[in-house]
């Protein structure tokens, strides 16, 4: 046998109210490392508290051992030896397990180490409290925390015999035993826990008898603070009874489904009985064996005269299985979906922002621990209404075993909170996804490191952030530009107030659109060069700092650890990835008047104590003008008039922008009313793969648009979420946002090109040539006509016509009059100015 560990100082008490969560982890009993005495040692000490407590008393012993020499001299013991254990025992709440709710207070989910619940005694069946002191310390309302002459007697027996260990612990002894394995297990991992957990759960040799020693000393000072119930009730809630099942309450939930306070005899002389050897006695896992234990129960209750005769004999004449009502233990997110459809999704993410997030504790580990030993209620966001709904819209648009293998994903925020009320996809929660099932542990709608995705390109739903700018630097939806697809350079292009490089670039349009048109119509129709036309006349930098400004961020940082929205032209029409959840919180803030909310999935979280901790605040600030906000939602509010035009618009009022990447690889709808934001995202999960050329959810797809799956999910989900609301309109926008100022357009027919675009753009307009010259009486070259004339919208462009030189046809004596009103504008998006100002313009 080797040297046993003998503490020379006592146990560190820092006398704090520990709260039942563990933010630091399970304190350990603090003490120093003592001298080491050996096998003979030990023996002696422990013969030497056996023979002391029995002649001079218990608590003498306890708190002083008098020098006991051996009879062969080899050794001293000395009162030191035994007086250096520690003597005060720290005894900080107990890991209880974490339950996660719906908004409604529906159970999603539990979380633990150890499957426990923690209740006093009054909550704990007295027939339970008898079986178990019946079947572990029938002494244990009459001793002082250890039992002497059961030691003693242990003692002698274990020297003798071959058949096992036999343990004469009192149930003081066994508290404090459990104490300190929790004290080793609230350690990181490592050596240190390793070393901490062989030294409290040491039971053979010297290593067992010094254990004895301590638990000993420390039963007895436990003895003198604390009641006989007090220490009973304790017990009962650290002690194991079962796999994974710790503390009476949890045991009479998983094994009968019942609380603590109502279980029967027969329920209690099965779970008292179980302790002994949570494993081997388990009634779940070992029926035969548990009756069998349970019998001995009953007859060491009956013996104890806690049972009637009557109570015995019925008791051992009835199936273990007759009583039993077990209630499958499980924990983890895969059980939330079978509680509210396609909830996995949520419950996983809530599990990473409390890992995440420093609000809930200082390391990533302390935070872990805290989820699955701190005995926490969590409240969150999540209305079942709303979830299952998107749950059933998002798998009605694609089926999870669609075998085009096609995602998509729908997540809603509230406006003006930024609570989290729905967020699901296509696929079934599991934590190890299998592609062949089609079940996913990636969360779509999130950010990296809150469900492991990447994000996806989010195309023209980009565009409101450079609309935004362009309404800010004075802008109108009247005003308008030219959306014909063209090549371009990067130096047309203004980027923290630098021109870019000289880089051509051929960007096309995805959606269609051509010629020069209004911004609301470039808005509606979702045209990319007009987008980027309007990029040119702004600081790209501006942009993302405005997209910045709600909420949006690269959902996987860069090598670099930057999130920022990268600042190129490329990037007004959407072409860094992130997270649907960032869309739709970005378009709650438009919903709401302009009043950002960092989006939250959780209300409230209460400790085992039912004390209140602090959550992630959604911070909700007025990040931009309601004037801008407020127009904005009249130009998006247009999108079932243009790329959304073959959805339809639902019955109430709405916006929202569609979104499709270069080769259909994503699409996208995010929408919003006043009380909802929805983003729904629609592609391949695991590359950017073009969505063409196949059959999806039974229909043919050639290109895949926003308006194709996303939306029509989009505008489901959304009416059933909506039914019976009343849904309020959005405030009426700025009209000088909407329509500019009307400002006279300098006539400059008969000018030479250079000089007329000079003069219009000195006036505050734009200019683009007409690609056809016309026969006219001015001089080949020269601007035969402009269009408009008259008066224009401030930063509108202009469309000049050149001569070609030859004279026009003489008019036609039959043709009827041309009153021309004024209002005509060649392309029907503009207006003419004075009499037959446009050409073939219809206003």
């Amino acid at each position: 046998m080797g040297p046993v560990e003998v503490a020379s100082t006592p146990a560190h008490q820092d006398g704090s109210d520990r709260a039942a969560y563990y933010p630091d982890g399970m304190p350990n009993p603090a003490r120093s490392r003592g001298r080491q005495v050996n096998a003979l040692q030990a023996l002696a000490l422990l013969l030497s508290f056996v023979l002391v407590a029995g002649v001079g008393g218990i608590l003498a012993a306890g708190l002083a051992l008098p020098g006991v020499a051996l009879a062969n001299g080899a050794t001293d013991v000395t009162a030191q030896a035994f007086d250096g254990l520690p003597t005060e025992l720290d005894q900080p709440g107990l890991p209880e397990k974490s339950t996660i709710l719906a908004a409604d207070g529906t159970l999603l989910a539990t979380f633990y180490d150890q499957n426990r619940v923690v209740v006093p005694l009054a909550d704990i069946s007295p027939m339970l409290q008898h079986a178990v002191i019946a079947t572990e310390d029938k002494r244990f309302y009459e001793h002082a925390g250890v039992d002497p002459a059961g030691m003693l007697r242990a003692f002698v027996r274990n020297q003798t015999s071959t058949s096992g260990q036999q343990g004469a612990s009192t149930l003081t002894q066994q508290y404090v035993k459990n104490v300190l394995i929790e004290a080793a297990l609230a350690k990181p991992e490592g050596p240190e826990r390793q070393a901490a957990l062989e030294e409290a759960k040491g039971a053979e040799g010297s290593e067992g008898i010094a254990r004895k020693l301590r638990e000993a000393k420390l039963a007895i000072t436990l003895e003198k603070k604390m009641t006989k119930d007090e220490i009973l009730e304790k017990y009962l809630n650290i002690a194991q009874f079962g796999i994974k099942v710790y503390g009476v309450e949890s045991a009479a939930q998983y094994y009968f489904s019942k609380p603590a306070k109502d279980l029967t005899y027969l329920e209690a002389a099965t779970i008292a009985g179980v302790t002994q050897s949570p494993t081997k006695w388990d009634p779940v896992k070992n029926p035969e064996a548990a009756q069998t234990r349970r019998n001995t129960v009953l007859r060491l209750m009956h013996d104890q005269k806690y049972i009637s005769d009557a109570d015995y004999t019925t008791g051992l004449a009835t199936p273990l299985a007759d009583t039993m009502h077990p209630k499958e233990l499980v924990q983890g997110c895969a059980v939330a979906s079978t509680v509210i459809a396609g909830s996995g999704y949520f419950c996983d993410y809530v599990t990473k922002v409390i890992v995440n997030d420093p609000t809930f504790g200082a390391t990533k580990e302390d935070r872990a621990r805290l989820l699955y030993r701190g005995g926490l209620t969590i409240t969150t966001t999540l209305d079942p209404r709303l979830q299952t709904s998107a749950d059933n819209e998002v798998k009605a648009g694609i089926p999870v075993q669609d075998p085009s293998g096609v995602a998509s994903s729908i997540v809603t925020v509230q406006p003006g909170t930024g609570q989290i009320v729905a967020m699901a996809q296509n696929r079934d929660y599991s934590a190890v996804g299998d592609p062949a099932l089609r079940t996913e542990s990636v969360n779509f709608n999130t950010d990296f490191a809150y469900g492991a995705s990447g994000g996806f390109a989010p195309g023209s739903t980009f565009k409101p952030f450079t609309l935004l700018e362009w309404l800010k630097q004075g802008h109108s939806l009247y005003e308008t530009v030219n959306g014909s697809v063209r090549p371009l350079n990067e130096n047309m292009f203004t980027t923290c107030g630098a021109k870019g490089p000289n880089v051509p670039w051929k960007p096309g349009n995805a959606e269609g659109g051509a010629g020069v048109m209004k911004v609301l119509d470039a808005t509606k129709n979702s045209v990319n060069l007009a987008y980027l036309t309007m990029g040119m006349q702004l600081d790209v930098c501006n942009i993302m700092q405005g997209a910045t400004d709600l909420g949006m961020h690269l959902a996987k940082p860069r090598a670099d650890g930057t999130i920022t929205p990268q600042a190129n032209p490329s990037n007004i029409i959407g072409t860094d990835s992130v997270a649907p959840l960032s869309m739709a919180a970005a378009f709650a803030a438009f919903a709401s008047g302009g009043v950002y909310c960092t989006p939250i999935a959780i209300l409230s979280v209460v400790n085992a104590d039912g004390q209140p901790l602090p959550v992630p605040s959604a911070g909700c600030q007025q990040r931009i003008e309601p004037r801008y906000a407020n127009t904005i939602n009249f130009a998006l509010s247009n999108v079932w008039t243009g790329t959304a035009k073959t959805v339809g618009a639902p019955s109430f009022p709405s916006a929202g922008k569609t979104g499709t990447t270069s080769h259909n690889e994503e699409t996208w709808f995010v929408g919003y009313t006043p009380l909802l934001a929805t983003a729904v995202w629609v592609g391949f999960s695991e590359a950017m793969t073009p969505v063409q050329n196949m059959v999806i959810n039974g229909k043919y797809v050639k290109n895949a648009y926003g308006s194709s799956i996303a939306a029509p999910t989009w505008k489901r989900f959304m009416t059933t979420a909506l039914d019976g609301a009343a849904n309020p309109g959005f405030a009426e926008p700025d009209q000088k946002l909407v329509f500019g100022e009307k400002i006279p357009v300098p006539s400059v027919v008969g000018r030479s090109e250079a000089d007329a675009k000079k003069i219009l753009e000195d006036a505050g307009f734009n200019t683009t040539t007409a690609p056809d010259q016309v026969p006219s009486t001015v001089p080949g070259g020269s601007v035969a006509e402009q269009n408009p004339s008259g008066t224009a919208t401030r930063g509108s462009v202009i469309t000049l016509t050149l001569s070609n030189g030859q004279q026009p046809p003489p008019p036609d004596p039959n043709a009827p009059p041309n009153p021309g009103n004024g209002n005509g504008n060649g392309n029907g998006n503009g207006n003419g100015g004075g009499f037959g100002g446009g050409r073939g313009g219809n206003g």
